[in-house]
C-alpha cells in the first residue's frame, strides 16, 4: 500500500499541495511570528507555497494576518523572502 502524503492548503492561493512543498508559518503563544521549517514549533500556523512571487502580491500580508488571527509585522516578510530565496 503506498505511503499516504499529508496534504495542507496555502492560506493565500487556497490550493492544496503536499506538506513538503509549503512553508509554515507560526504564530507563537508569545505572539510572535516565526517561519518554522521544522513544522514542530509550539503555536498555530498557517502554510504557504514555497513561491517568492506570492510574496510581492498584497494578498499575502492580508491572508497571513486572517490565518494567523494578528497583525503581521513588516519585519517578517523580509525574513520570510530570505527564505524563500533558499
Amino acid at each position: 500500500m503506498p505511503k499516504k502524503i499529508p496534504m495542507r492548503k496555502c492560506v493565500v492561493t487556497n490550493e492544496r499541495y503536499p506538506k513538503n512543498e509549503l512553508i509554515r508559518i507560526v504564530r507563537t503563544p508569545e505572539k510572535e511570528v516565526k517561519v518554522d521549517l521544522t513544522g514542530r514549533l509550539n503555536g498555530h500556523g498557517a502554510y504557504i507555497k514555497n513561491d517568492i512571487a506570492l510574496l510581492d502580491s498584497n494578498k499575502m500580508k492580508d491572508a497571513l494576518s486572517r490565518a494567523l488571527e494578528m497583525n503581521v509585522p513588516d519585519e517578517f516578510f523580509e525574513e520570510l523572502k530570505n527564505v524563500l530565496k533558499k
